[in-house]
């Protein structure tokens, strides 16, 4: 082989190595893509398709049928926030998710607390803990709205028994929205205990012993080794907390309806009412808009702080 031949053969064979990488990747991303396209069809269909539409349908006005009539822009955007009853359901969202939150994360990290404890029959504690998981939002809130009955439910009941006095715990517009928060505590509780206790169990234990041998109490093993361990864990629920608090709906349709006197009428259920009662869809679909970006603001805010107070090591 001449020295010309040598030199045009060492020439090629690093465009032939660059021509099989870039066959090679692109073989591997139509792979990819084959394989996610069965996922991309039903998200696309059930989840970017209807926000789509919903951004379409909030600048115009509908008909009855929920068909766009005219378009009329950000009118729907600014009836929103011009409305008593959409600021009033706004008010009422936040109070709630500021009860329902820390209250759901306190109790449930005190059971996973009690939970991850090494005794006997502590499985079926636990079961009994993460049963709330199991039970429908609909099961649920017509269970609680027995206890809160005001003559026969027997929440009443003890409370008459002992001499306190009895409330009408879904008619008074007083603490009707904290009722609710009770029952949306309760069905938050068990999916919380389960995450928050599989986070404690995934702490070393040797970290505990250390402190043991410096003098640390359980108190002080709670604040300084338990809680910054499991500040990822706190985290990632209490962002689930406030997404599904300001989503909740099935307990507020079943136990008062928006009642009594609009208390509990969160902003979801007042999208339902404007869609599918009023036949406002293009308002509602404002309304929707107006939710999706309060929860990304709050969602941004958390991670804003997250990275200030989560330790991942």
């Amino acid at each position: 082989m001449t020295a010309g031949n040598l030199a045009r053969v060492k020439m090629e064979i690093p465009q032939a190595r660059k021509s099989i990488r870039r066959r090679r990747a692109w073989s591997n991303a139509v792979s990819g893509v084959l394989y996610l396209a069965p996922a991309l069809v039903v998200f696309a269909m059930f989840l970017f398709y209807p926000a789509v539409k919903t951004g379409w349908l909030s600048t115009f006005a509908t008909d009855v049928r929920g068909m766009p009539t005219k378009f009329i822009g950000l009118d729907n955007y600014i009836d929103n926030l011009s409305s008593e009853g959409f600021r009033s359901s706004l008010w009422a969202t936040l109070l709630f998710t500021v009860m329902v939150v820390p209250v759901t994360m306190a109790i449930a990290l005190a059971l996973a607390i009690l939970a991850n404890e090494k005794i006997r029959g502590i499985g079926f504690f636990r079961t009994v803990y993460a049963m709330p998981l199991a039970i429908s939002s609909a099961a649920a809130a017509v269970v609680w709205r027995l206890i809160f009955h005001p003559s026969q439910g027997i929440l009443n009941t003890v409370l008459g028994a002992i001499g306190l006095p009895t409330f009408g715990w879904l008619t008074d517009p007083r603490i009707a929205l904290v009722s609710v928060a009770i029952t949306t505590i309760w069905m938050h509780i068990g999916f919380t205990f389960i995450v928050l206790l599989g986070g404690l169990q995934a702490v070393p234990t040797e970290l505990y012993e250390s402190a043991a041998i410096d003098g640390a109490n359980r108190r002080r093993q709670l604040r300084h080794v338990t809680l910054p361990l499991l500040s990822p864990v706190l985290f990632f629920v209490s962002v689930v907390l406030v997404i599904n608090s300001l989503q909740s709906f099935g307990q507020i349709d079943i136990l008062t309806g928006g009642g009594p006197a609009g208390a509990t009428n969160l902003i979801v259920y007042e999208i339902y009412q404007n869609a599918f009662v009023r036949n406002q869809v293009g308002y509602a679909s404002a309304e929707t808009i107006v939710l999706f970006l309060l929860i990304m603001v709050l969602t941004g805010v958390q991670y804003r702080i997250g990275d200030k107070k989560v330790h991942y090591q």
